[in-house]
């Protein structure tokens, strides 16, 4: 059913419960379905993607070059950043899509949303999925001397902030640190920023300063390439001065309760 966006949306999602493995050529991780309040479960999926599961529901962002195996492991809702095929992929959000899911994108995918039949949202709109919130935020970059940005702040892609019974994770796609951040100060637990490359995305520096402005808890990268979180904790996790720095490699888990990492 189409639904009309203002500044809120109550969405009723029915509960599922699967029980899957993953099997990557590297790294066998199980994947659980979560259906205990009290802890979320996360995993870094290749690129900027990531799925979240928590509230007996399973949230995917920015999905992309996932194996056949996650077909098994449905999603509930794809949050989608920008256009880019990095982050906006057609045959993986197929494999993982049900009849149920809402699939939500920037109102400026107007092809996507159609095609989809998915759900467009402006900045600062809000979403709800039983007790999760979803808010779109602001997601651009800058131009760098004569070359036009590659995500222009007039487009109005979003990152994504998913608020999990007052635990927040924030989703920051493809993005320059930007003065909005300020506005998320001491409001994230857990902050998804790329490392680069740094015509696409902040990196280095750019990186430390925005996550000192949004003072999160954890930062996880996300885009990154090989060897650059190693290379970015010896050479700038020390100017952090508010967070742990959390490296994960893609396709790896880890579980949050109370706040905490427990695995």
């Amino acid at each position: 059913m189409p639904l009309t966006i203002r500044s809120k949306i109550l969405i009723s999602l029915g509960a599922v419960v699967a029980i899957a493995a993953i099997v990557t050529p590297s790294v066998v991780v199980p994947l659980v379905r979560n259906n205990n309040d009290s802890t979320i479960e996360f995993t870094l999926l290749y690129n900027a993607g990531v799925m979240i599961e928590a509230k007996g529901m399973r949230i995917y962002i920015d999905p992309f070059q996932l194996s056949t195996d996650y077909e098994d492991l449905p999603a509930d809702v794809i949050l989608i950043t920008h256009h880019h095929s990095d982050h906006y992929s057609t045959s993986t959000i197929n494999m993982i899509k049900t009849d149920d899911t809402t699939i939500v994108f920037p109102e400026v995918m107007s092809y996507a949303i159609d095609y989809f039949d998915g759900v467009g949202v402006n900045l600062e709109d809000q979403l709800e999925f039983g007790e999760i919130t979803v808010t779109a935020f602001y997601m651009y970059t800058l131009p760098v001397g004569e070359y036009p940005a590659s995500h222009p702040r007039e487009d109005n892609y979003t990152s994504y902030i998913i608020d999990i019974d007052g635990f927040t994770f924030f989703h920051a796609g493809d993005s320059k640190n930007i003065f909005e951040y300020s506005q998320l100060t001491i409001t994230i637990d857990v902050a998804l920023l790329p490392l680069g490359p740094g015509c696409q995305t902040m990196c280095d520096m750019e990186v430390v300063t925005a996550a000192n402005t949004i003072g999160p808890d954890y930062l996880i990268p996300i885009h990154y390439g090989d060897g650059v979180p190693e290379s970015f904790s010896t050479s700038y996790s020390s100017y952090l001065t508010s967070c742990q720095f959390l490296h994960l490699e893609y396709f790896e888990s880890t579980t949050f309760e109370n706040k905490a990492i427990i695995n």
